[in-house]
């Protein structure tokens, strides 16, 4: 396996990971970014983003682009490869270990690798993604000002988003596949009082039926009886759950209940070294503006411990002396 050194190795190509390469730059380490696809993350499935700063209404592509445009003028050094391990060793010294048998080592790593929605898989939804089906309600909920929208899942983010959604749909259903909701009760609460919602229990998502102009309705079936109906709905938002891509780290590292990493202020995770930004770390929201934030700190840290620890190893060494 080749072998390549670097100051910082960045793992993770969305908007928090070409941000921390951007700053990287910017601060004269040398760094790699790690991405197994094309640059951009989630934002090449979102079609329009009208949430982050500067930019009213911008495709989740162009964006990406001009993300990545911007990383690479600062010197950005971005590989499409896919990591397989993260690996810290006694030398304190990781090591990223990729499928096309790369292994890049560095003091420091910031893990950028995002999270993945879970999906329902049924036929339509990948057709009607960023037409119409969608993940995330806080990215997605004002481009269905007055519409009638279904929410499937059962659990606090469902509940929630659902709440959350009425401010823009004139009605909201809600589909879960039992008989009762896992939420919170005073989510459950919030919910049961709000007038715009409606929860349709018991139902199973069989398939999303649309035009080319976009989704038209959510086709469903009773988990008890068989029965098979249908509900008219322009958007339909699935919270069913959500995995941080978070496996790659070989060692324990602290975490939620939920699997997202634990840092401190600095973006550092439990192991010296190791930092996190965006949706891979544990925080009240996850949008795009956020996980630039993260970045932003999690690269300017990285300078000061890589400061710190050369200074401690001359110290070291001098002492030894």
């Amino acid at each position: 396996m080749a072998r390549s050194e670097f100051d910082v190795i960045i793992v993770g190509g969305g908007p928090a990971g070409l941000c921390a390469a951007m700053y990287a730059g910017r601060g004269l380490l040398h760094s790699v970014l790690i991405e197994r696809g094309v640059p951009g993350g989630e934002l090449l499935n979102t079609e329009w983003i009208d949430d982050y700063p500067g930019f009213e209404h911008v495709l989740g592509r162009q964006l990406a682009d001009l993300m990545t445009a911007h990383a690479v003028k600062f010197g950005a050094d971005i590989r499409q490869d896919t990591v397989e391990s993260i690996v810290r060793g006694e030398d304190e010294i990781f090591e990223v270990t990729t499928g096309l048998g790369q292994i890049y080592r560095a003091p420091a790593v910031i893990l950028t690798a995002g999270g993945t929605p879970n999906k329902l898989e049924v036929p339509g939804e990948l057709e009607y993604a960023g037409r119409g089906v969608s993940y995330c309600a806080v990215c997605d909920g004002a481009f269905f000002k007055g519409e009638t929208l279904a929410v499937i899942g059962g659990g606090d983010a469902a509940v929630e988003e659902a709440d959350y959604l009425t401010r823009y749909g004139q009605k909201v259903y809600v589909v879960h596949r039992r008989g009762e909701f896992r939420a919170s009760k005073i989510l459950q609460e919030r919910l049961f009082a709000n007038p715009k919602i409606e929860v349709i229990w018991n139902k199973r998502v069989l398939e999303f039926l649309g035009t080319p102009a976009g989704l038209k309705s959510v086709e469903l079936e009773d988990t008890v009886t068989g029965e098979r109906t249908s509900v008219a709905a322009t958007g339909a938002f699935v919270f069913i759950g959500f995995r941080p891509n978070t496996g790659l780290i070989k060692q324990h590292v602290a975490h939620d209940p939920s699997g997202y990493l634990i840092t401190d202020e600095r973006m550092m995770t439990s192991v010296p070294g190791l930092f996190a930004a965006g949706d891979v770390r544990s925080q009240l929201t996850r949008q795009i503006t956020t996980a630039v934030g993260d970045a932003t700190t999690a690269a300017v840290a990285v300078e000061k411990y890589l400061k710190d620890r050369k200074s401690r190893s001359t110290i070291k060494a001098s002492v030894s002396v």
